[in-house]
């Protein structure tokens, strides 16, 4: 079952590289980006009139793309946000739209009535590493963080 869920998710990253790979930064479009990637999860305001499209691959994927179109409809870039580099950016006080702007649509999210901490997990393939890995954030009752961490993907040792 391992493998299969593996398969699928590797072929969804092959259509996605492949789509990359066919987008240039200062030439391609916002329609082109559209015909490669489809409607956007969300929608959010960048700088200097841009914005960034969301490209969420959770749950069973291991990447969420941040497509940054320019003011002038124009790609700026593209980016892979499931990384250590933007874990690293999650602070203990950010509060959860910003977490959420900064990774995309979680995976899994659990809230815990009794301690009123509400978890979000992203799934992700840390660099050099085989298995594919959990990012997770903790939020107090204030929807702000109040710890991160990263663990072995419990669904993935369960099959």
């Amino acid at each position: 079952m391992i493998t299969a869920t593996l398969a699928a998710v590797g072929l969804v990253g092959a259509c996605d590289l492949q789509n990359i790979a066919e987008l240039e930064p200062g030439v391609s479009t916002e329609a082109d980006v559209r015909e490669k990637f489809g409607q956007p999860e969300a929608v959010w305001d960048g700088a200097d009139g841009a914005q960034v499209y969301e490209y969420n691959r959770q749950p069973e994927g291991v990447v969420n793309y941040m497509i940054t179109i320019g003011a002038d409809g124009v790609l700026v870039k593209v980016a892979q946000v499931l990384n250590e580099e933007t874990f690293a950016q999650v602070q203990p006080g950010m509060a959860m739209e910003q977490v959420r702007r900064l990774l995309g649509k979680p995976r899994k999210v659990q809230t815990y009535a009794l301690s009123g901490e509400t978890h979000q997990d992203w799934r992700f393939q840390p660099k050099g590493g085989t298995e594919p890995m959990l990012f997770s954030v903790a939020f107090n009752r204030d929807l702000r963080v109040i710890k991160t961490g990263t663990m072995p993907d419990p669904d993935l040792q369960k099959r």
